[in-house]
C-alpha cells in the first residue's frame, strides 16, 4: 500500500470512473486500474462494485477512503510543521478565484506578498467556482478562493466568511447602506441577473421564493463589468456583494442597500488539494487572503461575518 493508491482510490470514488480519474490525473487508465486491483488484492476485498456505467464505491470501500483521506492530512501537517522558520519564498502560487472575489483581493494581496515575499510570483485565474475545483483538482491550481462547493475528499475546505449580497442600482434608485429594503419591495422592479449557472443566481431566486415574489428578468450577464455598466445605464438592479463597489457606492456612481425577509448570504471558503503537497508559499497566500478579509470586515467594507 503506498500514497499514490490511496490519492487514486479517492480520486476513483469521488468521479466513479477509472477513465475520468485518468483524465484529472493525467495518468494511463491501465496505469490506474492496476493500482486499484494491486490494493484490493493486498487488502483482500473488494472497493468497488464495477459496472458499465463506471464504479461505484462498497461499504468497507467508504470506510478505507475515510483512512486514507486522515492519511493524507496527516503528512500534510508534517510538512507545514517542517517548513517554519523559511525568511523568503520564491517560485510561483497559481490561485483560482470568482470574478467578484477577484475584484476586490487581487490588489490587497498582490501588495500583501510583494511586501513579504517579494521574489514570490503570484498568478491569478479567473472564473465561475465549478471551474475553479476543476482545475484545482487537475492540479493546475494550488488554491481557490470559491463560494460553498460540496464537500469532497480531494478537496480541503477552509471556511472564511458568511457574504451579505446588497441591493445595487444607479444613482436615482434611492437606495442606501442605512436602509434596508424587504425582498418583497423587488417584485415590480427590473433586475439584472447572472445565467442559470451561476451560484448567485441560485442564491437570488431562492430568496424570491421564499418571499414568493416573481423577479423581473429582461436581461442576463455572467460578466462582473457587464452587470454594473447594465445597472449604470438603467437597465435594472442586481445583486452583489458590498466589497467589489464599495468605491463607486462612496462616490455616488452607485448605490446599495441592504436585502432582508429574505436576507442573501453565501459562504466563501479557501480551498486546498487535499491529495497533493501544499507549499508554504501558498499557505502563505491563503493565510494572507482571510488577514485581509477580515480586515475589510472590521472596517464594513465586505459586508458579512468571518467564519
Amino acid at each position: 500500500m503506498d500514497i499514490v493508491q490511496l490519492k487514486t482510490l479517492i480520486h476513483v470514488a469521488e468521479l466513479g470512473s477509472l477513465s475520468k480519474a485518468a483524465d484529472r490525473l493525467h495518468i494511463a487508465q491501465p496505469a490506474l486500474s492496476r493500482q486499484i486491483r494491486n490494493l484490493e488484492q493486498e487488502l483482500g476485498t473488494y472497493l468497488f462494485e464495477r459496472h458499465g456505467r463506471g464504479m461505484v464505491v462498497t461499504d468497507i470501500g467508504r470506510e478505507v477512503i475515510a483512512h486514507a483521506s486522515r492519511i493524507l492530512e496527516e503528512l500534510e501537517s508534517i510538512r507545514v510543521t517542517t517548513a517554519g522558520g523559511r525568511s523568503s519564498y520564491r517560485g510561483s502560487v497559481t490561485i483560482g478565484t470568482t470574478p467578484t472575489v477577484a475584484e476586490i483581493v487581487t490588489v490587497p494581496l498582490v501588495r500583501k506578498v510583494r511586501d513579504d515575499h517579494p521574489h514570490l510570483v503570484v498568478r491569478f485565474s479567473s472564473a465561475f467556482s465549478g471551474y475553479l475545483l476543476d482545475w484545482l483538482q487537475r492540479g493546475e491550481l494550488d488554491m481557490a478562493f470559491s463560494y460553498d462547493p460540496q464537500p469532497l475528499h480531494t478537496l480541503r475546505i477552509q471556511p472564511v466568511l458568511m457574504e451579505n449580497l446588497m441591493l445595487v442600482g444607479p444613482p436615482d434608485a434611492g437606495l442606501r447602506l442605512d436602509s434596508p429594503v424587504r425582498f418583497t419591495d423587488i417584485g415590480e422592479r427590473h433586475v439584472v441577473v447572472p445565467s442559470q449557472r451561476h451560484g448567485l443566481r441560485s442564491i437570488v431566486e431562492a430568496c424570491a421564493r421564499q418571499a414568493d415574489v416573481k423577479l423581473l428578468c429582461n436581461v442576463e450577464a455572467d460578466s462582473f463589468g457587464a452587470m454594473i455598466d447594465l445597472v449604470k445605464n438603467g437597465f435594472g438592479l442586481t445583486f452583489l456583494p458590498l466589497a467589489p463597489i464599495y468605491a463607486q457606492v462612496q462616490n455616488g456612481t452607485l448605490t446599495a442597500a441592504p436585502l432582508i425577509d429574505p436576507e442573501p448570504m453565501r459562504k466563501l471558503v479557501l480551498v486546498y488539494p487535499a491529495d497533493r503537497r501544499v507549499s508554504p508559499a501558498a499557505k502563505f497566500v491563503g493565510d494572507s487572503f482571510v488577514e485581509i478579509t477580515a480586515d475589510l470586515v472590521a472596517r464594513k467594507i465586505w459586508a458579512g461575518h468571518m467564519l
